[in-house]
């Protein structure tokens, strides 16, 4: 079992790698709450809990450092790429499609095995939504039409 010290230096130096700043790691051990995730570490299990406004709205539990780490992950990678698209946004196409590469382009940085782990879970999200442009063109339209 590692300790969060361990877990918090282990997760920097990573991040490092991605240029994640440490605004977009979890906290360990207390909750900042606002929806920010921490990390706890008790008896054998690693828990990867968010917290907002004083309500518990996730806590996943492992015995697995690496699949902690591939949460914690998972989730700075996807909100690394998704600001990544905002600023390289192509008007008229859905988001994901500049995201979900950049995600999986992060998450190699940190590991291959993660990366394959989460372009299975990509391609499970597109199975149950493909990507679809029309959402994006109408309201694009709708935005035109009322500022006219």
């Amino acid at each position: 079992m590692k300790s969060l010290r361990d877990i918090e230096t282990a997760v920097a130096a990573l991040a490092r790698h991605i240029g994640a700043s440490s605004q977009d790691l979890p906290t360990y051990g207390i909750s900042h709450d606002l929806g920010r995730p921490h990390v706890e570490v008790e008896n054998v299990l690693y828990h990867y809990v968010v917290m907002e406004r004083g309500e518990e709205l996730e806590r996943r539990s492992t015995e697995s450092y690496d699949e902690l780490l591939y949460w914690i992950f998972s989730d700075v990678t996807h909100n690394l790429a998704f600001s990544y698209e905002l600023r390289n946004r192509v008007e008229d196409q859905d988001c994901r499609r500049i995201a979900f590469p950049k995600q999986i382009e992060l998450m190699k940085q940190i590991g291959p095995a993660m990366s394959t782990q989460l372009e299975g879970d990509i391609a499970d999200i597109l199975r149950r939504a493909p990507y679809d442009d029309e959402p994006t063109k109408a309201l694009n339209r709708m935005r035109s039409s009322s500022s006219n």
